[in-house]
């Protein structure tokens, strides 16, 4: 960076954080002709985008109807209609087609790279930024921001080097996932700027139980029971999808969408979590095909019988619930067990046990507050200079893609609107 000490400005934009948003917003920045520079604190960009996926790199969500696009990020989702109408899947997908990567849409419109590689995308990522020259700063500790009047003055490094800036975007994602460099320290900076951080949460999150004999299940998945949630006697919500039963409790995609409005619930009361195995039976429906069973298989156990219902390794724990010996032939079993069983298998409860804190969500929920932020441009409205993208912002989805396709969006829409401002 001494090379650059006799110029006025360091560089026309400076982007904090070398994760998804800030890779792209560096791109976009300087395709625009902005002198740019990639600040990250790691030995390399783009630590945590390796874990996308299950390190397969589910990049994106394909969802074409922008509406019910936004609509997958809750009440603060019309705060991203706009930057998905600039960059919106089709565009992301085009984009990385076009550094090279070949693309292929799975189940619930999940985007991946062909070869199941997320370091396909990083690698796509950090030669976009090298063929444009954008400089990038590995080990780059912020120790300050200075603000002077209404605008950013410059950014102090630890070892006392300025960074000095005309335009500054502020990309450091949250604080899940501590260990690929999330600390958080973007929402004390962002504070200390005179932002409002709404408060941190942990969102796509496991969820404990409190039932030891949990453990039992551990590995047991289903593809795509209904998950209700219930505090006080009242439904509060459901969920269909994937899920999986761990030591600790439950996990899988549907409950990680859920599981941090569960930890919220936790100082209301008790939680309870029903499992419906089979929601497209009704109760009456199966109990005669539960009959029927074992009327074919009158010398089969009753968790034999099941298991031609549900994973074998769960049939031992419906008995449990049913009250019913799983070692007692089919043909033995009177009818209110049956019934007990069929409304086991439709109502199997379980009550929410341990939280976990933010470092354990897959994201952070919470950050800057939208209403702070220019959705048109990613501006800030308190410090000129200033520009948000990314996890940082309060504004986040399910799993599935969605939360990767916000970084890219925001992030060009701030590397482009950063260099309009330079202009």
């Amino acid at each position: 960076m001494e090379n650059m000490k006799n110029d006025k400005f360091n560089c026309e934009v400076a982007v904090i954080g070398g994760g998804p948003a800030g890779m792209m917003a560096a791109i976009a920045a300087a395709q625009r002709g902005a002198k740019t520079i990639l600040l990250e604190k790691n030995a390399a960009p783009g630590k945590k985008l390796l874990l996308t996926g299950g390190g397969r790199g589910n990049f994106c969500n394909a969802e074409s109807d922008l509406r019910k696009l936004a609509a997958n990020y809750g009440q603060n989702g019309p705060f991203l209609f706009h930057s998905f109408s600039q960059f919106g899947p089709k565009e992301a997908i085009e984009f990385f087609n076009g550094l090279g990567v070949k693309t292929k849409i799975e189940n619930n419109n999940r985007v991946f790279p062909k070869s199941d590689r997320a370091a396909d995308i990083l690698n796509a990522l950090i030669a976009g930024l090298n063929g444009l020259n954008v400089e990038i700063v590995c080990g780059a500790r912020i120790i300050g921001i200075e603000k002077e009047n209404n605008s950013i003055k410059k950014i102090v490094l630890d070892n006392r080097d300025d960074i000095v800036a005309k335009n500054y975007i502020i990309a450091t994602g949250g604080k899940s996932y501590p260990q690929t460099g999330s600390a958080g320290d973007g929402y004390l900076w962002a504070q200390a700027l005179g932002h409002k951080i709404d408060p941190l949460s942990p969102a796509l999150v496991p969820v404990g139980i409190k039932e030891e004999w949990i453990k039992d299940l551990a590995g047991v998945a289903l593809e795509n029971p209904k998950i209700s949630a219930f505090q006080n006697g009242k439904k509060l919500f459901s969920a269909r999808g994937e899920m999986l039963f761990a030591h600790f409790g439950v996990s899988g995609p549907a409950i990680l969408n859920i599981g941090g409005a569960i930890a919220g619930l936790a100082g209301n009361g008790a939680v309870f979590i029903h499992l419906d195995f089979l929601p497209e039976i009704i109760n009456g429906e199966l109990q005669k095909k539960i009959l029927e069973n074992f009327q074919k298989n009158p010398n089969k156990t009753v968790k034999n019988c099941l298991a031609d219902f549900v994973p074998a390794a769960l049939a031992p724990a419906i008995c449990r619930v049913a009250a019913v010996d799983t070692e007692k032939t089919a043909n033995n079993v009177e009818k209110k067990e049956r019934r007990r069983i069929a409304e086991t298998m439709k109502n199997f409860k379980l009550e929410a046990g341990k939280t976990f804190p933010v470092e354990s969500g897959m994201i952070t929920g919470g950050g800057v507050n939208v209403a702070e932020i220019d959705h048109k441009t990613m501006r800030s409205k308190i410090v000129a200079n200033l520009y948000f993208a990314g996890e940082i912002i309060n504004v986040h989805g399910p799993t599935g893609g969605f939360n990767l396709l916000q970084c890219w969006s925001t992030g060009r829409l701030a590397g482009i609107s950063v260099s309009a401002n330079i202009r």
